[in-house]
């Protein structure tokens, strides 16, 4: 049956769309002389469909749009589109069938005219919005004085928010840098139009220029003007009050130095604001816009009452990177200044400072070379972050450094640094992490003072974390009167490294401790193998990070067997009824015994040695200490020596009926090439020597 008119046939619409008659092209007709449109939204797609009078009000050309609804936000200023988004989605999530809005568009002059759009929202069976038709049409005709009074109050409402939104953000940024870059990505900037800022700071007499605006906006130097030159910022500083400037003949006409160096940026108005803290001058704040002529008196106050806010701001972040250097000065200047080469080893050390902190921490390094080839590595960490920490640090590693200098034990150098700690006027405590390496042996002897414990890396990238005995932090073990630390004894191998670090390394936000050295031991896996590079990959994921505490690396690798030219030494505190501090000096022994060519001797040394410890253990009061030498000479010789507090000088007997008692200095004497006593003070010291014939490389 025909379509038609009266039931004749179809009729062929002019437009060429088909059937439909002339009411086609009326309508379409009709919609570009009135600028009305329609759309047809396919809420499952997301794509719009819209027609040529809909184009037409939108300013935009068919050719232009490509479909998606994101096009028209060219046209569309962005307060007036997340109000639009805010009130379809409601419509959407509320079961609305309809929905209808005035809003503003931006059109291609720079202009803007009162819109309006109605949209029918299909849903399926379920309720589920499946699509939006609707129009939309010029409606600047139609909206009244007093609705346009209402919309410019609501623009200003929406100014005075951008203002406070603004000024709370700016509340926590802590740079220079940290305020410009808010600035620049801030939705207040977006919606005053402005293109891009520029920011000088008062410096010396001279407006330091920190935020060049645009790019290509920068003009050859003025990073650096003074405050009498012919620009603005130079202007509004002199006089304190802000500069307007409506139009590019005004910029011409009253900066004509500066003007032919920015007039191709399109640049058609700008504000530029001082910068006042505490009633003087620290900068200046200029506003370059695009697409705007003349400021109303509204955003003038508004703009005024910006810059204000920026000025404390500025403030604050100066103030604050001033603390923060003086106090970074000082941490630099408490840390060594270089780190002396060690034989048989590599090392790495690293500090960064808390860039999320209040100031600077009490995080510290050391490497202590000592004698025999051995090398003493530390790792700390003062409570606090301010200059008190970096000044209490300074004088514990200092301390410490001194008594591992005098030669007393791991152990001894850590009771002594937390008496010095808790007597000196403070009450902060550290916690510390010493070792004591033979690059010779690869024999570490580690005391862990409250402080985490320590990585090790193979050469082939594997690491894991190792089980390292500890006692209270310094400062608090001698304030309770614990000051016994135990002593774990690690064999490094050649081309294993000992990664010693704080705790900021390894603690992140919403982890435990175990999370975290999980984190690291899986980032020292994949890090580089260079040492350097190790050290640079890990403070870079530390930078990246942030965080409220800053952090000390210490990275140790031991080289090849390094044999030093005089000879090593090794000692080990055995305490009574600690069978753990017998096994660890066992340990040290047998270790130190095979990396020093003395294999063919080793049970002798280890069988007299543990003889002479179980004897002093038995017969005195209190521990003992057991060192280990390698002595330098015609002959080169392993000695063996073991102090206790008994005066009592041992007697040599033959064996009781069990065949026990009464061994030990037979042994001795049997199997040593050597051996003695020597009175050490309130005690004594047992020594024997064992001549080693296996081949020696003496390196220098």
């Amino acid at each position: 049956m025909s379509a038609g008119r009266g039931g004749g046939e179809a009729v062929e619409c002019r437009c060429g769309s088909g059937p439909g008659g002339p009411a086609c092209c009326f309508l379409r007709d009709y919609g570009r002389a009135f600028r009305m449109g329609s759309f047809d939204w396919d809420l499952m797609t997301g794509l719009m469909a819209m027609d040529e009078g809909a184009l037409a009000v939108f300013d935009m050309r068919p050719e232009e749009y490509d479909g998606d609804p994101v096009t028209l936000g060219s046209r569309v200023t962005p307060d007036e589109a997340r109000r639009l988004d805010t009130l379809v989605t409601h419509a959407l999530k509320d079961g609305s069938g309809h929905y209808g809005a005035y809003f503003r568009v931006r059109l291609r002059d720079g202009a803007s005219r009162w819109t309006h759009t109605e949209g029918v929202i299909q849903r399926d069976e379920t309720g589920r919005p499946r699509r939006i038709v609707g129009i939309v049409r010029d409606a600047s005709e139609e909206v009244t004085e007093q609705a346009a009074r209402l919309g410019l109050d609501e623009g200003r409402r929406k100014r005075t928010s951008v203002v406070e939104g603004t000024t709370a953000a700016l509340a926590h940024a802590r740079t220079v840098q940290d305020v410009i870059d808010l600035l620049n990505d801030s939705h207040g900037l977006e919606y005053f139009g402005a293109t891009s800022l520029v920011v000088g700071l008062l410096q010396a007499g001279r407006i330091h220029l920190v935020a060049e605006g645009p790019d290509g906006a920068f003009v050859p130097g003025t990073r650096f003007t003074r405050v009498d030159e012919p620009y603005p910022m130079s202007e509004v500083i002199r006089t304190l009050r802000p500069r307007f400037i409506d139009s590019p003949q005004d910029f011409a006409d009253s900066y004509p130095i500066l003007w032919p160096h920015i007039s191709g940026l399109g640049i058609t108005s700008a504000a530029y604001l001082p910068l006042i803290a505490q009633a003087r001058p620290i900068g200046a704040l200029g506003l370059l816009y695009s697409d705007k002529s003349g400021f109303s008196a509204d955003e003038r106050n508004l703009l005024v009452a910006l810059g204000s806010s920026i000025a404390q701001s500025l403030q604050r972040a100066m103030l604050y990177e001033q603390e923060h250097d003086l106090a970074e000065g000082l941490q630099q200047a408490m840390l060594p200044r270089r780190i002396a080469e060690v034989p048989g080893a590599q090392i790495a050390v690293r500090y960064r400072s808390a860039r999320l902190g209040r100031d600077i921490g009490g995080d510290w390094y050391d490497i202590i070379p000592l004698p025999g080839g051995r090398v003493g590595a530390v790792i700390g960490d003062v409570q606090g972050h301010d200059t008190h920490a970096a000044a209490v640090m300074g004088q514990l590693r200092i301390v410490l450094r001194a008594y591992a200098a005098e030669g007393h034990t791991p152990a001894t150098v850590m009771a002594r640094a937390s008496v010095f700690l808790h007597e000196l006027d403070t009450d902060r405590f550290a916690t510390c992490t010493y070792a004591e390496a033979d690059l010779a042996t690869g024999v570490i002897q580690v005391v862990r003072a409250g402080h985490v414990e320590p990585l090790l890396q193979d050469p082939d990238g594997d690491s894991r974390r190792l089980t390292v005995d500890g006692g209270l932090p310094l400062g608090l073990s001698a304030e309770f009167g614990r000051l016994d630390y135990p002593v774990t004894t690690l064999e490094l191998d050649p081309g294993q490294t000992l990664l010693l670090y704080t705790d900021g390394l390894v603690e992140k936000p919403g982890s435990d401790l175990d999370e975290g050295m999980r984190w690291l031991s899986s980032l020292v896996r994949g890090g580089p193998r260079d040492l350097q590079q190790l050290a640079d990959h890990l403070c870079e994921v530390v930078d990246e990070r942030g965080g409220e505490d800053d952090v000390a690396i210490l990275l140790l690798r031991r080289q090849g067997a390094y044999f030093p030219r005089s000879g090593g030494r090794l000692q080990q505190h055995v305490g009574q009824s600690d069978p753990e501090a017998l096994s660890s000096a066992r340990h040290m022994i047998r270790a130190a015994v095979r990396a020093w060519g003395a294999g063919e001797r080793s049970d002798e040394i280890e069988l007299v040695a543990d003889e002479l410890t179980t004897n002093a253990l038995m017969h005195t009061d209190g521990g003992a200490i057991v060192t280990l030498r390698m002595l330098a000479g015609p002959d080169r010789r392993v000695r063996v020596e073991v102090e206790d507090r008994s005066s009592a000088l041992p007697r040599r007997r033959e064996a009781g009926e069990s065949g026990v008692s009464g061994r030990g200095l037979l042994l001795v004497d049997r199997l040593s090439d050597a051996w003695g006593v020597e009175p050490r003070g309130g005690g004594k010291c047992v020594w024997c020597e064992f001549i080693v014939n296996a081949a020696y490389t003496d390196r220098t």
